[in-house]
């Protein structure tokens, strides 16, 4: 099934929901990262979440970046998603491995431990708005869910999902629901979601059924009015990161520095974080860079 995002209404507009199907572009940031499972699960559910956030920001070119720094072994992890359906991210310490929790599921709680979620917003316009919130269990879904309460105001319930086996990930998405003002206040729909969402064994389950997300939509919601949008965006790995940019933070170093490279090296190599691709400049590239700081000092 390929990677992919719907939207829809229920309760005549009191309630937004909105998943995302993710298997493959989470298998593509665990070959490019080399990730271990739990890692894998780590930052799947981070990415699944920055899409599904991002999907209702209005402008094309937004974007959010989500940032856990936790105190456990995995360190903590970026991502960076947007309405445009692209997401893109890394762990710090991408080769952690634990063992399986007291539910025998990977412990991505334990392998990110206490600490902060930050999450900034760029909305294409005007300055970008940031918040903090402590981590409430470092799962991913319970601290992703209390920042959208807390920061946001918006009463939400988040399920997300990674299966990663022997054979990579072949099941990973989520689904968000957002109780809207107008119906906020009807305490039997709230309690009947709340029941319907605590029944569920998770969401990859559900994916390995062979369950669509309008299958998904329709089990929570069909009797409330359900209407899903007609439109599928397509959803992708996918990191702005070109050899020119490279070559742009190269050129901020300065000369000195150019010329320690081509002296010391012979050239210079460049990670990025996000995607780890590797990019070379040799020493053509950089005495043409030198030429350009000459030219403009002069």
């Amino acid at each position: 099934m390929a990677d992919q995002l719907i939207r829809g209404t229920a309760a005549d507009n009191g309630i937004r929901v909105v998943g995302v199907i993710t298997t493959k572009l989470t298998q593509v940031a665990r070959d490019r990262h080399n990730l271990s499972y739990v890692a894998t699960a780590a930052l799947g559910r981070t990415m699944a979440s920055a899409l599904l956030i991002s999907s209702s920001m209005k402008k094309q070119d937004a974007r959010i970046n989500l940032r856990i720094k936790g105190d456990g072994p995995l360190g903590g992890l970026l991502v960076d998603g947007g309405p445009d359906g692209t997401v893109r991210g890394y762990v710090h310490n991408p080769t952690v491995e634990l063992p399986p929790n007291e539910k025998g599921k990977l412990d991505v709680g334990g392998a990110i431990g206490k600490g902060f979620l930050y999450a900034v917003k760029d909305f294409g316009h005007g300055y970008p708005y940031s918040s903090t919130v402590e981590l409430v269990s470092g799962e991913i879904g319970d601290d992703v869910t209390h920042y959208l309460a807390t920061s946001e105001q918006t009463p939400s319930a988040l399920v997300l999902g990674v299966f990663v086996g022997s054979e990579g990930v072949t099941a990973a998405g989520g689904i968000l629901l957002q109780i809207l003002p107008k119906a906020a206040r009807d305490e039997a729909l709230i309690a009947k979601l709340e029941s319907r969402l605590g029944k569920l064994s998770g969401f990859t389950p559900l994916l390995q059924q062979g369950k669509s997300l309008h299958d998904i939509f329709q089990d929570l919601l069909g009797d409330e009015g359900l209407h899903i949008f007609s439109e599928t965006q397509m959803l992708r790995f996918d990191c702005s990161c070109t050899f020119e940019r490279m070559m742009g933070a190269l050129k901020m170093l300065g000369k000195d520095e150019l010329l320690d490279m081509i002296e010391t090296d012979g050239g210079a190599e460049a990670t990025c974080n996000f995607c780890n691709e590797v990019y070379h400049a040799d020493i053509n590239h950089l005495n043409n860079l030198i030429s350009q700081l000459d030219g403009q000092g002069a």
